[in-house]
């Protein structure tokens, strides 16, 4: 997978569709995203169930979301692009955007 938690990306389809966020967790082998801002739903909870809400109550958590609905947005050129691998000289690879042909790997 080429996006990677702390990316920003952009949502693509859904009702969440043109907004941004950075990618808080990515789930390892369902190929599913969990965007900040993005995708929330209400979670009833049981008191002293959640350390957010230790009372109890309707908290807003956000749920995960299909790696394909969204695209990864270039720190350099600010749009959202796809990302390409490219081997450095020393062998190491990086991320690269294919708009502007910068890396995205710091």
């Amino acid at each position: 997978m080429r996006i990677k938690k702390n990316d920003m990306v952009v949502v693509l389809t859904g009702r969440d569709k043109g907004r941004r966020g950075r990618v808080l967790d990515v789930v390892d082998g369902r190929e599913r995203l969990i965007v900040e801002g993005v995708n929330t739903i209400k979670r009833h909870v049981k008191a002293g169930q959640d350390p957010k809400a230790p009372q109890g109550g309707i908290i807003d958590a956000s749920s995960a979301i299909q790696i394909s609905n969204v695209k990864l947005v270039c720190s350099h050129c600010n749009q959202p692009t796809k990302a390409g691998m490219r081997k450095l000289e020393d062998g190491k690879k990086v991320r690269f955007c294919k708009k502007c042909k910068e890396s995205l790997d710091k």
